[in-house]
């Protein structure tokens, strides 16, 4: 009998991690319903500046033509873990986000959950756009409603097990997502803040140039560092003054608008679709850009100094 109680009283435990758990890992919306209202507001014309800025179209825009904002998704991304195809992020009312309202978007981004409720894979960059502000959001919004449908559903993602098993993701948001808004720093001028809101938040710099933990998950101190390509072809380079020695605001303003290098080499892989991006903004954003990623610590990355 000493052995049964044993027994039931782990069960019961059991039960009560699994429900902790359970709890501990439900997807959680930035906002909900009560505002859904209050986010139908948006202006199309600084929602083009935030599409550019976020790089939608390098990964939504359907492969295989040359229209950009035909947004039908489907474009093959490797990972470690197995290959993620975006979604359609068209108008179009069954295959795309037709339906969606503002608030919609603004969860997806802002806290990797999706109008079902279910979590987003960080394949989303979702831990960068987290700190958007949601203005920007219901800007994007109006844009993106400006935008041709297009038909067709992506491809299922193709993962083994155990990532098939979505609510895993809620135990990596608790270890490694950070919703904080990022606030201006008296510290630094305008030019500088503004920089940082670009390139930690929109741009999502830190997500490709950036090493990683065993989770997957960025390893701050190393972070605009460079690393490991995370589709396995080969290393993203270090963008802090420590990969980028010498250059100038003027060289990295060059890079942002044409993709030469002050070596007169031009970048390639996905970085060549970046520049396709911030070449669109207004110059003072490609400055400001710059200037943020110029006064970055110096750092070197694991991975670098593993190469060596």
């Amino acid at each position: 009998m000493r052995w049964g109680r044993i027994a039931a009283a782990l069960v019961v435990l059991a039960g009560l991690g699994a429900a902790a758990m359970w709890l501990l890992t439900k997807p959680r919306p930035a906002f909900d319903e009560a505002q859904a209202a209050l986010l139908e507001q948006g202006n199309a014309a600084r929602g083009k500046l935030i599409f550019d800025a976020s790089d939608c179209a390098s990964c939504h825009a359907s492969p295989g033509q040359p229209d950009r904002l035909r947004l039908g998704g489907g474009l093959a991304l490797g990972s470690p873990f197995g290959t993620f195809f975006p979604p359609n992020i068209s108008t179009d009312l069954r295959d795309g986000i037709g339906q969606w309202r503002t608030i919609d978007l603004a969860n997806a981004l802002m806290s990797g959950v999706a109008p079902n409720g279910r979590h987003y894979y960080p394949a989303l960059p979702y831990t960068s756009y987290a700190h958007m502000r949601v203005e920007d959001v219901q800007d994007l919004m109006a844009y993106l409603r400006t935008l041709p449908p297009v038909q067709g559903r992506q491809p299922q993602h193709d993962l083994p097990f155990p990532f098939t098993i979505r609510r895993m993701i809620g135990l990596w948001k608790l270890l490694y997502f950070d919703r904080s808004p990022i606030r201006l720093d008296p510290a630094h001028d305008p030019v500088w803040n503004r920089g940082r809101y670009l390139v930690e938040a929109l741009a999502h710099c830190g997500e490709c140039h950036s090493a990683r933990n065993p989770a997957n998950a960025i390893t701050e101190s190393s972070r605009f560092a460079g690393g490991y390509d995370q589709e396995g072809v080969g290393y993203v380079p270090n963008i802090t003054p420590a990969g980028i020695r010498g250059w100038s605001r003027d060289d990295l303003v060059g890079v942002l608008t044409d993709g030469h290098t002050p070596e007169l080499q031009k970048v390639g892989s996905s970085m060549a679709d970046v520049v396709t991006n911030t070449a669109a903004l207004p110059l003072s954003e490609r400055e400001a850009i710059a200037a943020y990623i110029l006064a970055l610590p110096a750092r070197h990355s694991p991975d670098e100094v593993k190469d060596r």
